[in-house]
């Protein structure tokens, strides 16, 4: 089973944002609420819009995400990158907490 999360952008700060059970956003990956149904992520996707409008996060979109051990896991490069942080500088960023 494909499990997806919605992801987007926190405009003040730019920083990636994942949607979380309690409908907050969290710069942390491990909050990130998993979706298992395709037409309730869809359905979670269209209500982002209203943070969107409320200029609170940009580019809301959602992602493939693997679960092994109760441990997600971006299934693209490109979100592994997102969900580390910058690659550029491990010292700083999410990888260096």
């Amino acid at each position: 089973m494909t499990l997806q999360i919605l992801t987007a952008n926190r405009l003040r700060e730019g920083d990636v944002v994942y949607l979380t059970a309690d409908d907050g956003w969290s710069t942390r990956f491990a909050d990130a609420m998993p979706l298992a149904d395709d037409d309730a992520a869809e359905q979670l996707l269209k209500q982002a819009e209203r943070d969107v409008a409320a200029r609170l996060i940009v580019a809301p979109y959602l992602m493939k995400v693997a679960e092994d051990a109760g441990r997600l896991t971006p299934l693209s490069q490109r979100e592994a990158i997102r969900a580390r942080g910058p690659s550029v500088r491990p010292d700083l960023g999410k990888q260096a907490e």
